[in-house]
């Protein structure tokens, strides 16, 4: 066995033991998507699917949402795109630091990098290797795809009547996640303020999902330009 093979195993096995608190920190989370995806009415094998070729956990829970609310495909697209636009950022970042290699494999990890991969990533002091981001990559993806089918699984075991209570859960979730970034950042505050209202009154004349979208869209550039302004 070639020297450069022994240290790409070696990378990738140093990545995999890395990743081990990503993977134990995806399971809480996968678990719930994986029984919000059974309340909402996914299969099975749509709730697996969605994990393993989006493996993108915001942009599903939103998917969630927009599925909930008999959102359409292209909205659906166009929302995930924008939530994930960050990635581009992420990528671009590590690309900086990492190995040459070839495009086609660069595309295979750059699919794996979520926000967790890019943070034990990007840390890492040195010159990124190849291996080393696939194996943080490929663990974290794994605990996240194998625990949203579990997820499914302890969620079809419940009773019907609480299957179908989850539903309110969805909701409660992005309530917990957005009261505390909103301590101590009156931006964030006025941000999600300004968001519900546009799409309230946008939700009167145009589809759930586009008016989503666009109420995004119109508050995140609005805060942009009153912070600005204020800055001046």
């Amino acid at each position: 066995m070639s020297t450069t093979v022994i240290e790409r195993k070696s990378e990738f096995m140093r990545g995999v033991f890395a990743g081990v608190s990503i993977a134990i920190g995806y399971l809480p989370a996968a678990l719930t998507f994986g029984l919000l995806a059974k309340s909402t009415g996914l299969s099975f094998v749509e709730t697996v699917a969605m994990s393993l070729f989006v493996f993108a956990g915001a942009a599903q829970y939103m998917a969630l949402n927009l599925i909930a609310l008999g959102t359409g495909a292209i909205e659906i697209i166009f929302t995930t795109f924008i939530v994930n636009i960050r990635h581009l950022l992420m990528t671009a970042s590590l690309s900086e630091r990492v190995e040459n290699d070839h495009p086609l494999i660069k595309a295979c990890y750059s699919f794996g990098i979520t926000d967790e991969v890019f943070a034990v990533t990007s840390t890492k002091e040195g010159t990124l290797k190849t291996s080393f981001i696939i194996g943080v990559a490929t663990l974290a993806y794994s605990s996240w795809v194998i625990n949203t089918g579990l997820g499914y699984i302890v969620g079809s075991a419940l009773p019907e009547t609480l299957q179908q209570s989850m539903a309110i859960a969805l909701y409660a979730m992005f309530i917990a996640l957005l009261i505390p970034s909103t301590k101590g950042q009156r931006k964030v505050l006025i941000l999600a303020i300004s968001a519900a209202f546009f799409n309230s009154t946008l939700s009167l004349f145009i589809p759930n999902g586009w008016s989503i979208i666009l109420a995004t869209l119109l508050a995140s550039v609005g805060i942009e330009f009153i912070t600005k302004g204020v800055e001046k």
